[in-house]
């Protein structure tokens, strides 16, 4: 029995059914679009926004030409503010909630911001990070993007992608494909970008760009030339010179695709939408200069979440050079690039977000009285971490545990207006706001939660990705998406799965990346390499669809392999390494999942074995 049709994804069949036989559009009947999202750039880490020592003249120039948005807010961590993007749905509501644990992955029914530009007739393209699932049907080619380059999970240099990846040369993900580049990432990114760009324009195609960059992230790595101006000190302070030397060439970037814009012909009628996903996360740049916020990336205060956000359509009558402070969110950008695109929405999709086009037409000042909340991370329990946002107002408790705000210690209360440091915690003089922000907060978790507690599914055995590959940072269960993850390899996770399609599979289990050859007990230095990363993995097994497997695996091997028939359907994929007196080590951190053509498989091979 095939899956496909089941009832969990009934709901964007339904939403997609509508595609016309030709969705090409005439380019001059819709504004293209291009959305460029950079990763833990921070409201303060732009020099128009009055930083002292970085220097970023063409988002500057941006600025100039769009309306800003100064009261603008995300999530505190990359992948819930990609999700809320792409679904106009609150992180709670849709499951991406954090960056690994399976919890990066929305809900598959959801149709994305790329889906509705696709049943509208739009090209897709999407270069740079996805962070929202590495697996099927969660990456980008699956969520209505019909080309894709892009890194695996939160970064280059994460437990995902490439082994041995670097920011210069690496290797990308195109289109389900690995492939070398040459150059830097960003420029690769933007490079890549303008080329697709430049076809869809020669053929009078409507285009939708999404371009996430994953710099200024982590590892902080650029040229010298870009990180050289801002070596040293400043008033005392030692400046980041390699997160600014990042900025330095996403600036420079911008300005190429400037000035293509124009010679295409291409600028007037492209709406530009420049925004980051969180706060800064560098600790040396928000002590130089955090536009006077308190705290950074990962923080529920309001330099963890509030970003810049600059809109330019130069001949679709928005208002130039103009500053809207109202409270607004990333969730409000699918409604607003709807109504301004004129994009399908025959499915009639529900938003937690407001379209803010009157904003940014000047046809209104102001939105309806709103209260938001930003809450993320894994537990999902009450106040784990979240904020309350009212106007000015700003609502935080503090949890003990995994069960109940803390008792002992008050509410915080603040108003960024009269206090952006959130310095002067006024929550004991006005119990009035505290309780209206509270009672809100308990509705919106009550009704969130319930669609929180949905398990978001990884399906294998499918046509469309099988081979498959699906990795750590997607389980449930520890934490482990980073390189230390790799080294210590002691979590433990399993992944919810759907069973395509009924018949033998393939199942390799690895504890390093095929790519690595690197065998299940050596260390990240190799077999010379008698350190805590070298683990002492003697046995493997696999529990799926109520079976359970093992082998016996020696030093030289690189994986565990078993072949197992599976029916079809939901179940959960479970995988353990164990050492010679059995006692576990961890879970498989890589699984490698093939679908066999059952004619071709003999009674004989439907076996556990070990290759």
């Amino acid at each position: 029995m095939n899956l496909q049709c089941n009832k969990q994804m009934a709901a964007l069949v339904a939403f997609l059914a509508y595609l016309p036989a030709s969705s090409h559009v005439n380019a001059a009947d819709r504004p293209n679009v291009i959305l460029i999202l950079t990763d833990d750039q921070g409201y303060g880490d732009v020099s128009s926004h009055g930083n002292p020592v970085l220097k970023t003249p063409n988002v500057d120039r941006l600025a100039k030409e769009s309306v800003r948005f100064t009261d603008f807010h995300v999530a505190p961590m990359c992948s819930p503010t990609r999700g809320q993007l792409m679904t106009g749905i609150d992180a709670m509501r849709n499951g991406s909630t954090a960056v690994c644990q399976g919890r990066s992955m929305m809900r598959r029914e959801l149709p994305t911001m790329a889906d509705f530009f696709a049943a509208s007739g739009y090209a897709t393209g999407h270069f740079g990070k996805w962070h929202l699932g590495d697996s099927y049907p969660h990456r980008p080619q699956d969520r209505g993007f019909q080309e894709t380059l892009h890194h695996r999970a939160w970064g280059i240099t994460s437990l995902a992608d490439y082994w041995g990846n670097t920011y210069f040369d690496p290797v990308l993900e195109h289109n389900g494909t690995d492939k070398k580049y040459e150059g830097y990432c960003t420029d690769i990114f933007f490079g890549e970008a303008m080329k697709w760009i430049e076809k869809q324009s020669s053929d009078d195609q409507p285009f939708f760009c999404y371009l996430p960059t994953n710099t200024p992230h982590v590892p902080d790595v650029c040229a010298e030339k870009y990180s050289k101006p801002y070596e040293g000190m400043y008033n005392g302070k030692p400046m980041p010179a390699k997160f600014y030397g990042m900025i330095a060439n996403l600036d420079e970037n911008l300005g190429k695709l400037e000035t293509f814009l124009n010679e295409k012909g291409l600028r007037d009628n492209t709406l530009l939408i420049y925004m980051a996903d969180n706060g800064t996360q560098s600790q040396q740049a928000a002590n130089i200069f955090n536009a006077g916020m308190r705290a950074r990336k990962t923080s529920v205060y309001e330099g963890g979440h509030r970003v810049p956000l600059f809109v330019r359509w130069p001949s679709g009558n928005l208002l130039q050079n103009h500053d809207v402070d109202e409270l607004t969110q990333v969730q409000d950008l699918l409604p607003t690039i709807i109504d301004l695109c004129g994009l399908k929405n025959e499915s009639k999709a529900k938003f937690d977000g407001s379209s803010l086009s009157g904003l940014l037409k000047g046809t209104t000042s102001e939105l309806p009285d709103r209260k938001l909340v930003v809450q993320y991370r894994v537990s999902g329990e009450p106040w784990d971490p979240a904020v309350v946002m009212w106007g000015k107002w700003r609502l935080l408790k503090e949890r003990m545990g995994r069960t109940a705000p803390r008792d002992n210690k008050p509410p915080e209360l603040y108003h960024v207006g009269r206090d952006p440091g959130q310095s002067q915690n006024v929550a004991a003089q006005n119990p009035d706001i505290v309780e209206a922000m509270s009672t809100h907060y308990e509705q919106w978790h009550a009704e969130a939660r319930v669609l929180f507690d949905r398990k978001r599914w990884i399906t294998i055995g499918s046509e469309t990705a099988n081979p498959m590959m699906v990795y750590s940072q997607d389980w449930v269960g520890d934490y482990c998406d980073n390189p230390r993850g790799l080294s210590q390899s002691i979590a433990e996770g399993y992944w919810n799965v759907i069973v395509d399609t009924a018949g033998v599979y393939e199942i390799e289990l690895r504890r390093w990346p095929k790519e690595s050859n690197k065998s299940l007990t050596e260390g990240w230095q190799g077999p010379q390499d008698k350190g805590f990363s070298a683990r002492p993995i003697a046995a493997a097994s696999l529990m799926v669809a109520g079976q359970n497997h093992s082998v016996d695996t020696t030093s030289t091997d690189t994986h565990a392999a078993f072949r197992v028939r599976l029916p079809a359907g939901k179940t959960q994929l479970s995988t353990t390494f164990l050492d010679g007196n059995g006692e576990a080590l961890c879970s498989a951190i890589y699984v490698s999942v093939r679908r066999l053509d059952d004619a071709k498989v003999s009674s004989t091979q439907r076996s556990a074995s070990r290759l």
